[in-house]
């Protein structure tokens, strides 16, 4: 049996198929990013779950694609909480949620993109994995994500910025006293996941021309910054994976339209399209594209 899992700051869905590729189980955890995340948060996070413990001793294979993954220390770490919880599992692969996302949208060239707690893009081939720009994070990168927007709205907040009767339900939703707030992302572990918990009120509050005006900037700094970057763009889709993607697909298609970019397949969960992958060229043996 092989454990597949498609993971984030915020959370991780993980799905067990079995050797004629039908699914024995799904279920989630909270979010694994080893560069974010302590070694003894990671293990605690998967212990926590009871369809993982129930299964540890019996999977033989666990292939893991997440944030935070893209370099070789905090993926080795990883890696390591795998081996010693999934005790008999002899396939162990830690790679970067770019290689997931790839699966999920597509098997010809394309750039693709995720938008997520954070975010990220890369021009994929047919073959291989390109990135143009190293990802440093929610602090200096990851435009368009949950903690870019989260940042934005605290900010608005605090500048008296935000309209009015935005501001109220704001106020309903979250403690905004500003000792919380610090403490939150100065003392407290997962700041990244912390701010994108307030995006959140964007996607689930009835659109206005304060959100539609912020999402725009939003992708628009995302499209000039980690679109435009790729030579090939405007000659192959522009794919994009992750929840803020899916409820922002009409100002995604406007941002791009300037630039005469084609928006190929936007996808909501990764995680169902590489159960396709997994299928039809891992579990049949067909050749690893990437």
């Amino acid at each position: 049996m092989i454990l597949i899992a498609d993971g984030g700051s915020t959370k991780c869905d993980w799905i067990l198929l079995d050797d004629s590729g039908e699914i024995v189980f799904k279920t989630r955890t909270e979010g694994l990013n080893p560069a974010v995340f302590e070694k003894s948060l990671l293990e605690k996070r998967v212990r926590a779950n009871a369809e993982l413990t129930e299964h540890s001793k019996t999977i033989e294979a666990v292939h893991f694609y997440g944030a935070g993954c893209g370099t070789a220390k905090p993926a080795a770490m990883l890696k390591k909480v795998f081996e010693d919880f999934f005790v008999n599992a002899t396939d162990v692969v830690v790679r970067e949620d770019m290689v997931a996302a790839v699966y999920a949208a597509t098997t010809e060239p394309g750039i693709v993109c995720i938008l997520g707690t954070g975010s990220n893009s890369c021009y994929y081939d047919g073959d291989d994995i390109h990135m143009a720009v190293d990802s440093l994070g929610y602090i200096l990168m990851d435009e368009a994500s949950g903690n870019y927007f989260g940042k934005r709205l605290i900010r608005d907040y605090y500048y008296k910025r935000m309209p009015p009767e935005v501001a109220g339900e704001f106020e309903k939703r979250f403690n905004l006293s500003s000792d919380s707030i610090k403490e939150n992302l100065y003392k407290k572990e997962n700041p990244n996941t912390y701010l994108a918990s307030f995006a959140e009120f964007i996607f689930t509050s009835e659109r206005n021309g304060y959100f539609y005006k912020i999402i725009t900037e939003g992708i628009q700094e995302f499209v000039e910054t980690r679109v435009l970057c790729f030579p090939e763009a405007q000659n192959v889709p522009v794919h994009f994976i992750g929840s803020i993607a899916h409820f922002s697909e009409d100002i995604i298609r406007a941002a791009v339209w300037p630039y005469h970019l084609t928006v190929g397949n936007i996808v909501r969960r990764p995680i169902d399209g590489i159960i396709d992958y997994y299928r039809n060229d891992v579990i049949k043996k067909k050749p690893n594209k990437v």
